[in-house]
């Protein structure tokens, strides 16, 4: 029977969206929501167990089973420069405090301080740490999670943008658009001007809701510094398949733009082997 983890699909069943972490999901879903119920959810999306179809939720699945089998309605999903999300997904999991007032995972974050040497300051002294050498430790523990799994599974956060993309495509679905993160506004209002919808949507008048904002520190340099050599090797050993598939340059991490167009068909050929 066919699976689609990370699926959520509008209730009137207008649009159908494969989270990706990290790359925009929560102002993604909010527009979701808004746009079957005309006001959005109060709290994050992601603990929303109405009003939203989700695959995590039991009496969700057969709907958006049949759904996506269907091909009924348009499936889209949005992608992120590898360089941007990783760097992101530091600085929210790793060094911040969670919305439940602790660390990531529980003992992630004094696991990675023993085994890996990162050190990532404290609140308390205003997240005061080397922010380069403390995130390119960190890629060292995120290469080891995804090569060889160990010390841990690979974390959704920072597993490879092309990984969640597959599993919909695997179990049977088709994307109608992929678009990315950095082209927000261009890439939502084909969705919205493909898709018949109970409640309007302005783009240009909606908030961002960023959930993993105030989590953590600050970046204090420009993205290009955290990444040397070494750095943009293991950035590429981890996402070689984003960047080509996406079309992001992995030459140049000072360059989160894509730079060419996503070819459709290209996704679905390599990603549904």
């Amino acid at each position: 029977m066919a699976n689609f983890p990370g699926i959520w699909m509008t209730t009137s069943e207008s649009m159908v969206y494969r989270v990706v972490p990290k790359c925009a999901c929560s102002t993604i879903g909010q527009i979701m929501y808004y746009s079957d119920h005309g006001r959005f959810f109060d709290g994050d999306i992601h603990d929303a167990k109405s009003g939203l179809h989700k695959w995590a939720l039991e009496d969700s699945q057969q709907p958006i089973r049949d759904n996506v089998l269907a091909h009924k309605s348009f499936a889209f999903t949005c992608v992120r420069n590898p360089y941007t999300r990783i760097l992101s997904s530091f600085f929210d999991k790793i060094c911040g405090v969670q919305r439940s007032g602790n660390y990531y995972r529980g003992n992630l974050v004094p696991q990675l301080i023993q085994k890996y040497g990162i050190d990532v300051g404290d609140p308390a002294d205003g997240f005061a740490f080397d922010q380069i050498k403390s995130f390119r430790r960190f890629l060292l523990f995120a290469r080891d999670t995804i090569r060889w799994r160990k010390p841990m599974e690979p974390d959704i956060h920072w597993s490879a943008m092309s990984g969640h993309v597959a599993t919909y495509i695997a179990n049977g679905g088709r994307y109608d658009h992929i678009f990315w993160t950095e082209r927000f506004d261009e890439g939502m209002q084909v969705v919205l001007d493909r898709t018949d919808r109970p409640h309007a949507i302005d783009l240009a008048t909606i908030p961002r809701f960023n959930e993993s904002e105030g989590h953590g520190p600050k970046r204090l340099h420009p993205v290009a510094d955290y990444f040397d050599d070494l750095s943009m090797h293991l950035v590429y050993e981890i996402y070689k398949r984003d960047f080509r598939l996406f079309k992001y340059d992995f030459e140049n991490p000072g360059n989160k733009m894509p730079l060419g167009e996503i070819d459709l068909d290209e996704v679905h050929a390599k990603l549904g082997r």
